[in-house]
Order: structure tokens, then C-alpha cells, then sequence
């Protein structure tokens, strides 16, 4: 029973990892969607986007899959999606 429990555990520990690597992908366009619409920004905030878009990839890349959410996630706040 308790190692059906660690294997259940574990499964679902993995799975989350693909879920956040597949949400990337998501992320970045829905960015490149909106920034190809030019919005209205400020230049620190549209050079602000534009360098966590491009640290999201970089981590998404690197398999850093929590930290490429992170960072996509404040480049959509400002964006405001």
C-alpha cells in the first residue's frame, strides 16, 4: 500500500513537470500575440517584456519549466493577459 502511494506520488510530481513544460509554449505566444498588436507601453515596460519573454524561452529550454512560468506569467501581467 505505501509503495503504491510513493509510485502514485511520483507520477503525478512528473506529470506536473509536463504540464508546466506544455504551458509555456502557450505562454509565449499568447506574449508574441499581444506584443504583434503593439500595445501601449511604456519603454521600460515593453524592454521589460521583451527581456522576460525572452528568459522564459531560455529557461523553458534550459527544462527550468517553474522558473519559465514565473517569468512569462509577469511579462502577462504587464501585458495585461
Amino acid at each position: 500500500m505505501r509503495c503504491s502511494r510513493l509510485l502514485a506520488s511520483l507520477v503525478l510530481l512528473g506529470a506536473s513537470g509536463v504540464a508546466l513544460a506544455y504551458h509555456c509554449p502557450a505562454d509565449m505566444k499568447a506574449i508574441d500575440d499581444k506584443l504583434a498588436t503593439k500595445p501601449t507601453l511604456s519603454a521600460d515596460d515593453a524592454a521589460k517584456v521583451k527581456k522576460l519573454r525572452a528568459d522564459g524561452e531560455a529557461f523553458h529550454k534550459a527544462g527550468k519549466h517553474d522558473d519559465s512560468v514565473k517569468v512569462l506569467g509577469e511579462a502577462r501581467k504587464i501585458l495585461g493577459i
